[in-house]
């Protein structure tokens, strides 16, 4: 992988630099935001060059089930630079999301939003809070790896993997360092998922350590949720994986006072993206009331990454102003406190007439002062040594007694292979089992070495040959049995890489 910078500080060289940036205006309210934030952009002097693409639903009804053509995908491979203003995915017709493609394929690891309360001038209980949710972009459940086992049960793979945390975990210690964050929490499960997000909670322990002027910790995401909820002046920068980011990155949205005005920026080692939270709403598409702030601050965002980052203070600063002095879309428009309703194209104006101005209330934003650069190393792949100790057999079964497939399955212990325990939905139903245990039709039967033996409470397992469970598959197959996956199980560098059936 190749040194993924993102740059802080405004130089010589690109002070004058025209960067083309590739431009999707959307669909639904996302032409009408764009428009907006395109003219402010304008009228700040951001040196960028847009060159619209095409991409969203209309790329879908035309019979593209990417949503994205050909032509666009090579103006972004020779841009880098992506302005988007939300999409819609056609529902009932199985598209995939656009926007989990783009980062996806583009790679854009690091999905970074910064949400502040803007009290008074919006409503909020949380005056005070000024959070960063750096989310994983890539991997965890959002790969989409799901299939249909059996009549019953339906899975999705949880991906979790080990330069995809030391990425995401890197990126936000980098992040603290340049904007002068003081802290890193990283929020994960790892009490249930203790090998998918133990490995994300052990790497933030060993990059943590590089980074002693920041402070760090680690939560447990349901109570951790809830604290940033209830408390989210507690927090500085959150880390987290993908599924986790996406849900708290819009409860702090929320709780500031709108999802509507919140940004973000999408980084990856050679392409970065930048859009609104929200959705193409298209509700109130064409109605010229739509709040065109998250794309603003996703611009502004933008800025920042190209080196324009005296231009990106400016805009912040003159958007602070308009909101501190009461001009507001209908979203935030408050009788009491607001001074005029303004259109999405009126706004825009107001930010503009506002342009050399400051918030007297609001804290000015001062981007140009962030210091360094963001430096993400390429991933370094330590050797270990991997041995197979036997496989789950997953087996589609209609039975509901487990004594009764537990007692075929014991009775094939051939290629020195036998059977240890079967579970269902997790749970051990044999030996041993509790018959109050609601068994469906998913039955996953643990092979294991006929030597191996149970040390204590703990299982000690014995290295086997890939022949055997090649050799034990055809005879389960033979009996009848009918196995719709398998998974091997290894252990690495000695330490069992797999998880015991709960009550084994």
């Amino acid at each position: 992988m190749k040194t993924s910078t993102v740059s802080q500080k405004v130089s010589k060289n690109s002070t004058h630099k025209m960067v083309k940036v590739a431009v999707a205006k959307g669909d639904g309210i996302g032409p009408e935001i764009m428009e907006a934030t395109l003219k402010i952009l304008n009228a700040a002097g951001a040196r960028i060059e847009p060159e619209f693409i095409e991409l969203g639903e209309q790329v879908y009804l035309s019979g593209n089930s990417a949503g994205i053509s050909k032509e666009s995908w090579e103006v972004i491979n020779r841009n880098k630079i992506i302005l988007k203003a939300p999409i819609t995915t056609p529902q009932g017709k199985g598209y995939k999301s656009l926007n989990v493609t783009l980062r996806k394929s583009l790679g854009l690891f690091a999905n970074v939003r910064p949400v502040s309360a803007l009290y008074p001038h919006v409503e909020t209980n949380f005056p005070q809070m000024d959070v960063v949710v750096i989310r994983e972009n890539e991997e965890d459940l959002y790969a989409g790896i799901e299939h249909q086992q059996t009549q019953d049960v339906v899975q999705c793979l949880k991906l979790i993997t080990r330069p995809g945390c030391e990425r995401i975990v890197r990126y936000a210690f980098e992040y603290a360092r340049v904007y002068g964050r003081k802290k890193v929490t990283c929020m994960v499960k790892d009490n249930i998922m203790k090998l998918t997000d133990g490995l994300f909670h052990q790497v933030f322990n060993e990059i943590s350590a590089e980074y002693p002027e920041i402070e760090s910790d680690a939560q447990i995401i349901d109570i951790g949720a809830a604290r940033l909820a209830a408390n989210p002046e507690n927090y500085d920068v959150v880390v987290t994986s993908n599924l986790y980011g996406d849900i708290i990155s819009d409860i702090v949205a929320e709780i500031a006072g709108s999802v509507g005005m919140a940004g973000s920026a999408n980084i990856g080692t050679n392409v970065a993206m930048f859009e609104a939270i929200h959705g193409s709403a298209p509700d109130i598409s064409g109605k010229g009331i739509a709040n065109p702030s998250g794309l603003i601050n996703a611009s502004v965002s933008m800025l920042a990454h190209i080196g324009q980052t005296e231009i990106a203070d400016k805009i912040k600063n003159a958007w602070l102003t308009t909101i501190e002095e009461g001009y507001h879309t209908a979203d935030i428009y408050n009788e009491d406190a607001s001074k005029q309703k303004v259109s999405t194209s009126e706004f825009a104006l107001e930010v503009i007439a506002r342009l050399d101005q400051q918030p007297n209330e609001l804290p000015v934003s001062n981007i140009a002062n962030g210091k360094g650069v963001i430096t993400i190393p390429p991933y370094k792949r330590k050797e270990e040594k991997k041995q197979l100790l036997g496989l789950d057999a997953f087996i589609d079964w209609k039975g509901s007694d487990p004594e009764i497939i537990g007692k075929a399955l014991s009775k094939i212990n051939s290629f020195k292979l036998k059977l240890k325990m079967i579970t269902n939905r997790g749970v051990k139903v044999f030996p041993g089992g509790m018959k109050e245990t609601y068994c469906t039709d998913h039955w996953r039967c643990r092979f294991v070495a006929i030597d191996a033996q149970i040390n204590g409470s703990t299982p000690v397992y014995e290295p086997v040959e890939y022949e055997q469970v090649v050799a034990l598959l055809s005879r389960l197959h033979n009996e009848g049995f009918d196995v719709i996956k398998t998974e091997n199980l290894y252990e690495f560098n000695g330490k069992r890489a797999f998880s015991l059936g709960q009550g084994e």
